[in-house]
Formats: structure tokens, sequence, C-alpha cells
């Protein structure tokens, strides 16, 4: 009875723990594109996350092409680039009605280098958040987003 106790114990923390992960992500997105050491902070936080939720995967992928911002060769940029992209890519698949991941989606979209060829979904993008913007309850969430669709 014991170990079941403290396996309850030790998963609402583990828990909780991710959520705070998710809050800090939340909060700092749009900080670290001028702040490397918080970015490679955050990335680094949301890869020990170990029951990957699916906005977990959309801002590790967010903050990765961030990153490429923040690294010196452009072989590497390109290489965190596409990483990043490839993770929100597959958050977007998992979950295509979240307006958060679509948010995250949007935001690299719309800042990437034309060249990068990584826009093709922005139109798409702006219309379903702002026809889903009521469904948003997180303060945070929507200060991005209101930050984000005035750009």
């Amino acid at each position: 009875m014991k170990k079941i106790g403290f396996l309850i114990l030790a998963f609402s923390v583990l828990s909780f723990t991710n959520l705070a992960v998710i809050d800090e992500a939340r909060i700092n997105y749009d900080k670290v594109i001028k702040d490397k050491v918080l970015c490679k902070k955050m990335i680094s936080e949301l890869e020990k996350i170990k029951n990957n939720s699916v906005v977990n995967l959309a801002y590790l992928g967010g903050y990765k092409t961030i990153w490429a911002n923040h690294v010196f060769s452009p072989i590497e940029k390109l290489k965190t680039f596409k990483e990043g992209k490839k993770l929100i890519d597959e958050a977007v698949l998992k979950e295509p009605n979240n307006i958060e991941i679509r948010f995250i989606r949007l935001s690299v979209q719309k800042n990437a280098p034309a060249f990068l060829g990584y826009k093709s979904n922005v139109k798409e993008d702006e219309e379903f958040i702002r026809k889903n913007r009521n469904t948003v309850s997180s303060e945070i969430i929507s200060k991005n987003i209101d930050a984000l669709l005035k750009r």
C-alpha cells in the first residue's frame, strides 16, 4: 500500500513539474528571441519532460526554431530550424484544432525568413486563431496571441 501511495505522490509531483515547465514556456516564449541563455534553458527544461504532451512538443519545436537565431554556423542554424519545424508540424498533425499549437506554428511562420520555405500555413492559422480566439482561457496565451496578431 505504501508503494502505491508513493507512486501516486511521485506522479503528482512530476505532473505538477511538467505543468510548471509548460507555463514557464508560455511566459518566456516572446522573450527568448533576444535572450540566448533563457532560450537554451527553456529547450533543456522542455526536453526533460518525459510524458511529452503535444503542447510541450510544439513549444519545444518553437523554441528550437528560435534557437536557430542564436547559433553562429549557418549549417547549425538550418539544422536546428528544421528540427523545430518538424516538431511543430508533428504537434499540429496530432492536434490540428489546438489553438495554442496553431499559435506556435503561426508565430514561427510569420517570423521565419522566406528562403526557409516555412510560410504556407500563415493565412490558414490566422483564420483559425481569429475564429476560435474566444475559446482561450489562459491570460498568458491570450496576450501572446494578441501580440502576434497585431504584428
